[in-house]
């Protein structure tokens, strides 16, 4: 199983404004949660679980900048990088008014040494 927790990852693409989102993750066994904001989300929030094989299953919620509320679930395909980073091929789906489905990828960033340790287990 791969261990997400402290990781961050980013867009490959801006093909829906979110160049600037950067999400991250925290573990505890199995047991998936995270936080994201930049580009057009506020806020953000996540909570699923890791399959054995590494695959993320989750549910989100995000305040956008113009205000609206979008919610949905997602499903996370890990492939190792030659560099040990992770990218993630997500399928996801958004319910609501905006409803829509789609294909993202997402590639885990480097360490922030301007951040601080990730540990917050309140998320």
């Amino acid at each position: 199983m791969i261990d997400y927790d402290g990781r961050r990852f980013g867009p490959l693409s801006d093909d829906r404004g979110e160049a600037a989102r950067v999400a991250v993750y925290q573990q505890r066994g199995d047991l998936l949660w995270g936080r994201f904001a930049g580009g057009d989300a506020r806020r953000g929030t996540l909570v699923g679980s890791v399959e054995p094989d590494g695959c993320l299953s989750f549910v989100y919620g995000v305040v956008l900048t113009d205000g609206r509320i979008v919610s949905g679930r997602c499903t996370s395909v890990p492939t190792l990088l030659d560099d040990g980073r992770v990218r993630l091929t997500e399928t996801w789906e958004r319910y609501g008014e905006h409803a829509a489905s789609g294909t993202s990828y997402l590639e885990e960033l480097l360490p922030d040494p301007s951040l601080p340790p990730t540990g917050d287990t309140t998320a």
